[in-house]
């Protein structure tokens, strides 16, 4: 639910923060007083396109901050959870800022994310349909998906096992595709496979053997210094009176000194302990000095061996074991092309009995639409009822019915919502009613029935009531009051029968002088309801008689909500 709203710079708003509650929020107001650009900052925090005509005139930078509350369990925790973002309260603050060159940048509790994330993020949180902004309800292409969300959950599971089944029938496909592929680049392919295969397999090669030889061509090419060196460090530690024989005699005096004093007992076995250490260091040394042996030809082969295993590394990988895994895969692909035919057998068989499946499940995926649809039909004719349109006909129109079916990652289905207003009319497509009033109210019937499905708390409407006059305007104030009731709506009307039934009313004012225009925002006391309203009804001159109209509007209306 949208708690605040903070715009600065945005059109001809210099500064608005708005303050929002649960229920039925209206904004009224002249003609180009900037209602409708409140909604265009709305669509903006939640993904919209943005432009560099949003910003200002005179101002460097449009911004717009947006405060959700989503309470535990609101389809938005999931996606935050999907794109790494931490929500630790209930609070979702959403900040969007747009630069007199056009980019953006978007803030989630003033982390940065991208536009796309933001879009993600911003769909479970407002859904705004305009006049002229008819979204994924006029989109055609969009009318499978809300049928299979009318659906419930058997529906929708249904959907997925046969998208999983599609799935794997696009595997196998690819995979012919692939077997099918030109023989000649396939013959080529194969030759290169062959030549690696057969240079590694040469090879011989271990893991860890470049390392093993480096350090043996380090010791034979080192030899003679190494042996000078560790016959240097033995004749130190073992020869006649050097290190170890030096030690033991200190050890022996030590051991008379005990005997009469017990306290260098610890300094002896320091002692003892050094002698025995230099023993084993001595004895390791000699065997050391006694195998190093300078062998040339032995040098020359493991260098020719390290030269070898270099030039596949150039080839083929980092290190030996990178080269190895080379050599396997190389082997494993040239195994499924010398054996594609075997192979193409076994996937013409597989694909065939996944087709088998997926028909047979999309069979049942479009029974239970079929049950869903008529479903359908049947609660929005109920709801364009409440909306003065009694008589109206709804069809879902299954498109392809008695053709071949052509399986998508949807099914083998493509609907269309189709609309008769008046009795003895053909259906037809939503797109082409000509009425203004009639698609209103049909918008607002659809978003009644959807607005369950979809888990989005705040709904905003943007002079929808265009066209509409009478009893039918008097029916779209009722039935948003009723949907007002599950979820915050938010409405730019001209229709006083709308205005008046508000549980949260703004008057959007437009100011201008010789420097500048401004738009202003204030919300309504009950004064000041009756005040507008009395201008919505008698245009600019406020009289008496609109002023008793007026309160007897906000009264009736009153009394109806407490009815509904």
């Amino acid at each position: 639910m949208l708690r605040e709203l903070s715009i600065r710079d945005f059109a001809i708003i210099e500064q608005v923060h708005l303050t929002f509650d649960t229920g039925f929020h209206v904004l009224t107001g002249e003609t180009g007083a900037g209602k409708s650009i409140l909604f265009d900052a709305l669509s903006l925090v939640v993904g919209g396109r943005g432009s560099a005509d949003f910003v200002r005139h005179g101002s460097k930078k449009a911004e717009v901050e947006a405060l959700f509350e989503v309470e535990d369990g609101h389809p938005v925790h999931r996606t935050l959870d999907e794109l790494g973002l931490c929500l630790e309260e209930e609070y979702l603050l959403v900040r969007r800022e747009v630069s007199q060159n056009g980019k953006s940048t978007c803030r989630l509790n003033g982390q940065l994310v991208t536009l796309a994330m933001l879009k993600q993020v911003g769909q479970h949180l407002l859904d705004i349909h305009g006049q002229h902004e008819h979204q994924s309800l006029l989109r055609v292409e969009e009318h499978l998906a809300w049928l299979d969300a009318f659906g419930g959950s058997a529906l929708t599971t249904e959907r997925r096992k046969y998208g999983d089944i599609f799935q794997e029938h696009q595997t196998v496909v690819k995979e012919l595709e692939q077997i099918d592929a030109d023989e000649k680049e396939i013959a080529q392919r194969m030759d290169l496979l062959t030549f690696q295969r057969e240079e590694i397999a040469a090879a011989r090669l271990t893991a860890g053997e470049d390392e093993e030889l480096a350090r043996e061509q380090s010791r034979l090419a080192h030899a003679e210094h190494l042996a000078q060196n560790a016959s240097r460090a033995f004749e130190y530690l073992y020869g006649e009176e050097q290190g170890a024989e030096r030690i033991n005699r200190a050890a022996r005096d030590l051991e008379d000194i005990v005997g009469y004093d017990e306290s260098l007992a610890p300094v002896l076995e320091l002692v003892q302990s050094a002698y025995y250490q230099v023993e084993e260091a001595s004895r390791q040394l000699g065997r050391y000095k006694d195998e190093l042996e300078f062998d040339p030809a032995r040098l020359a082969e493991v260098q020719e061996r390290l030269a070898a295993i270099d030039q596949l590394k150039r080839k083929y990988g980092d290190d030996v074991e990178t080269i190895i895994r080379h050599g396997e895969q190389v082997a494993e692909e040239l195994n499924r092309l010398e054996h594609r035919d075997e192979k193409k057998a076994e996937l013409e068989q597989e694909k065939e009995a996944l087709f088998g499946q997926m028909a047979e499940q999309g069979a049942l995926l479009t029974r239970l639409r079929r049950e869903a649809a008529l479903a359908l039909e049947k609660r929005v004719e109920r709801e364009l009822t409440d909306l003065n349109m009694k008589g109206t006909h709804v069809h879902v129109a299954f498109h392809g019915d008695g053709k071949e079916p052509v399986y998508t990652e949807t099914g083998a289905d493509r609907v269309e919502f189709l609309i008769a207003p008046n009795p003895g009319e053909p259906p037809r497509p939503m797109v082409k009613i000509a009425s203004g009033g009639e698609l209103s109210r049909i918008m607002l019937a659809l978003k009644t029935i959807f607005s369950d499905l979809d888990g989005v708390g705040t709904l905003i409407f943007d002079e929808i009531d265009t066209g509409v006059s009478g009893r039918a305007a008097q029916a779209i104030a009722e039935k948003i009051t009723r949907l007002a009731r599950s979820c915050q709506v938010l409405c730019v009307t001209h229709l006083p029968q709308v205005a008046c039934m508000a549980d949260v009313h703004f008057h959007i004012i437009k100011e201008s002088n010789e420097e500048k225009t401004r738009t202003r925002v204030k919300m309504l006391t009950d004064e000041g309801r009756v005040l507008e309203l009395a201008r919505m009804l008698g245009g600019v001159e406020v009289t008496q008689t609109t002023r008793t109209h007026a309160m007897e509007m906000l009264r009736l209306a009153e009394k109806t909500k407490q009815a509904l």
